[in-house]
């Protein structure tokens, strides 16, 4: 069992490489326009954006930032295949440009562009990340008009290609092995996520052309692919950045492929890649471990269980989950710019969890910086 992730460095604007409906789902954040971060990758791509920005013409450098990510959107409806869902974390952006301050909706020009492209346009979620900040308003303070709301969310746009996905029957068996737990589907169906911790978002490499990755949570990823996606799928992220969304794919046993034009970022991708097996296993492990701690309180308030697991033997909620299968990383290979994930067999997955609820718990890491102990010693 294994599965496959390829990075292309290059622009996602063309993705020849990419057939035609081969695409499963795209989870990924692109750089916002109209902030400043970006500003210097949008100058690339075309010199008018600059021209507009110094000319104070704030709303003609706007759409013309779009109007590159347009090019990517258009590549992805091509490689996408009926039914598959797109996915894109996207904030707004503030900005004052010569004496005029206002808000630029990056979310609602990305969508008004997919409908353009005919998809279908599903609820979203808000990532709510609140900051604690005393300066963080913004405006004239205690004095009306000229305060402003504070931006303290971003968005998760939801899309799919044509209508509903269909299955047949040889893949049926996959879907119900790539099922969720009916808690976690309760919290990951939420229209507002406010339970996901940031990530350090410091890069330490002298070759990327900005400071700060953007990098989105690893748990943004992986509750997207197993949202939207089955075992075996194909996975594309065309701004990967810093690799989360492959190495979310890497963890649910999907395939990947990655567009990112900042050759900076594979130095960053190879070091996160070598240490990063433990974590994907203990994040695994941690699902289990909350869910186990889920059913103990059914069970301690009287709540009777009738459905069990039928591979790992722990009850659960509903019938759809009692074929869930898990399967945990043994071995990460390189070849070139592709990744090669070997998986244990049903078997080894098995005697995993049976060690974890004979144990009660795992501890879980959830910083793949700390994750020294290996997980084959945890599971002694």
């Amino acid at each position: 069992m294994k599965s496959l992730h390829k990075i292309f460095f290059d622009n996602s604007n063309r993705m020849d490489e990419i057939e035609d409906g081969s695409v499963d789902l795209v989870v990924t954040s692109p750089p916002y326009p109209m902030i400043e971060m970006w500003d210097q990758q949008f100058f690339q791509m075309n010199p008018e954006i600059r021209a507009a920005l110094d000319g104070g013409e704030g709303i003609s450098a706007y759409e013309l930032m779009h109007q590159e990510l347009d090019k990517t959107w258009n590549e992805i409806y091509r490689v996408l295949k009926e039914g598959a869902i797109v996915c894109i974390n996207i904030g707004d952006a503030t900005r004052k440009i010569g004496d005029s301050f206002q808000l630029f909706s990056n979310h609602s020009r990305i969508l008004n562009h997919f409908i353009q492209l005919k998809c279908n346009i599903l609820p979203e979620s808000l990532w709510r990340k609140e900051s604690n900040k005393p300066n963080k308003y913004m405006g004239s303070g205690m004095l009306p008009p000229n305060a402003y709301v504070t931006l303290e969310h971003e968005y998760i746009l939801m899309l799919r290609k044509g209508k509903t996905r269909e299955f047949k029957e040889e893949n049926k068996k996959i879907r119900n092995e790539s099922a969720y737990f009916w808690e976690e589907r309760n919290t990951w169906f939420s229209d507002i996520w406010t339970n996901l911790k940031g990530i350090n978002q410091k890069l330490n490499t002298n070759s990327t052309q900005r400071e700060r990755s953007a990098a989105y949570p690893f748990e943004l990823a992986y509750r997207l692919i197993n949202m939207f996606s089955i075992k075996g799928d194909m996975v594309l992220d065309p701004f990967l950045g810093t690799g989360t969304t492959m190495l979310a794919a890497m963890a649910s046993n999907r395939n990947s492929t990655g567009f990112e034009i900042d050759r900076g970022f594979k130095e960053v991708i190879q070091t996160r890649v070598q240490n990063i097996l433990d974590f994907l296993n203990n994040y695994i492990v941690n699902r289990v471990t909350q869910h186990l701690e889920f059913i103990g309180e059914m069970d301690k308030n009287n709540k009777p269980l009738k459905y069990k697991s039928q591979l790992y033997d722990f009850k659960v909620v509903t019938n759809q989950e009692t074929k869930i299968c898990f399967n945990f990383l043994k071995e990460i290979k390189k070849t070139n710019e592709m990744y090669e994930v070997l998986y244990y067999d049903e078997e080894m997955s098995q005697n995993i969890i049976a060690n974890l609820i004979n144990n009660c718990k795992i501890e879980f890491i959830s910083d793949e910086k700390k994750s020294k102990v290996s997980f084959q010693q945890k599971l002694g």
